[in-house]
């Protein structure tokens, strides 16, 4: 199973029509809007969590392309500031993926690069602030700033 967080830009003419739908109903891939500006007549930006087999994924992401949506993948990464944390285990149980864990029995608060999305429902999470979203071009808020207008 693959999860990854991806930006659409839909051009203008594709605005009106149920693409998204035609991701679950032909290429089984389960979708999370993390946000989006779509009107009609106009071009429209998404930022979208799909999860599917990388297979089905691939290919619907390909159909996206061949309708003239440009797709780039928001490659996310998390970052612990391990000074700050101490490993209260409270991003263990907002963690969807199970890329934040508690080790057992040392009761260590372990992270798994490989099986995180990026979907940063770890940052509010963390009482001490010590989990961070780097996305290459700056935070999550920053991306969203220049890509929803």
């Amino acid at each position: 199973m693959s999860t990854r967080i991806y930006i659409l830009r839909f051009p203008k003419e594709t605005s009106n029509d149920p693409i998204i739908y035609q991701l679950v109903k032909q290429y089984d891939i389960e979708f999370n809007i993390l946000k989006a500006d779509i009107l009609p007549q106009r071009e429209g930006v998404m930022i979208l969590e799909l999860k599917g087999a990388k297979e089905s994924v691939n290919k619907g992401i390909e159909f996206l392309k061949s309708l003239g949506v440009k797709v780039e993948r928001l490659a996310a990464s998390i970052h612990r500031d391990d000074k700050k944390c101490f490993q209260c285990g409270a991003c263990t149980g907002i963690c969807p993926v199970g890329a934040l864990a508690i080790q057992r029995p040392e009761m260590l608060v372990v992270f798994d690069p490989e099986k995180c999305t990026g979907c940063s429902l770890c940052v509010p999470i963390c009482p001490v602030r010590a989990m961070e979203v780097s996305l290459g071009a700056g935070t999550l808020a920053e991306v969203e700033e220049k890509t929803i207008v």
